[in-house]
């Protein structure tokens, strides 16, 4: 029998298939070759995932109880979404340091969090933690400022 689950599931495993095998397309340098982790091994292991537990979804039995979506905050969904999108549009002219923390500020907000100090301590940290991980420890050049303030 079809439900909403296994066509859940079906969809889930169509992309996770789709997924898997665009990881191939992934170029590795001819010394990653014969390396145990690879810009290829975390997709593959999300896809290896996504298919697992797509394939769990369509051959478990399904209960007949509809899921409550009655309490739902759809808006405040929405609104992060759109958070998020303006995001992705803001943070190579903003600047990593200020889009990203901007970015979590408006997102601790819109979740409710209206504790300023928190929101800036679980913020601003983080987003400087992450990179100087990313710039200093892993070499991945992120440009820091907006475009007005590179020198």
């Amino acid at each position: 029998m079809l439900t909403n689950d296994r066509i859940g599931g079906l969809l889930l495993l169509a992309f996770s298939v789709a997924y898997g095998l665009l990881t191939f397309d992934i170029p590795l340098l001819p010394f990653q070759a014969q390396a145990a982790f690879t810009a290829r091994t975390m997709p593959e292991a999300l896809s290896v995932l996504g298919i697992v537990l797509s394939l769990t979804m369509i051959i478990k039995p399904s209960s007949n109880a509809r899921p409550e979506v009655a309490g739902f905050l759809w808006g405040r969904g929405a609104i992060i979404c759109l958070v998020m999108v303006i995001y992705g549009l803001t943070v190579r002219p903003g600047g990593f340091l200020i889009s990203t923390s901007l970015f979590l500020i408006a997102g601790i907000l819109i979740l409710g969090e209206r504790r300023w100090w928190l929101v800036l301590v679980a913020s601003v940290p983080v987003v400087v933690f992450f990179w100087v991980l990313m710039t200093q420890l892993l070499g991945v050049f992120i440009e820091p400022w907006p475009e007005f303030l590179r020198g």
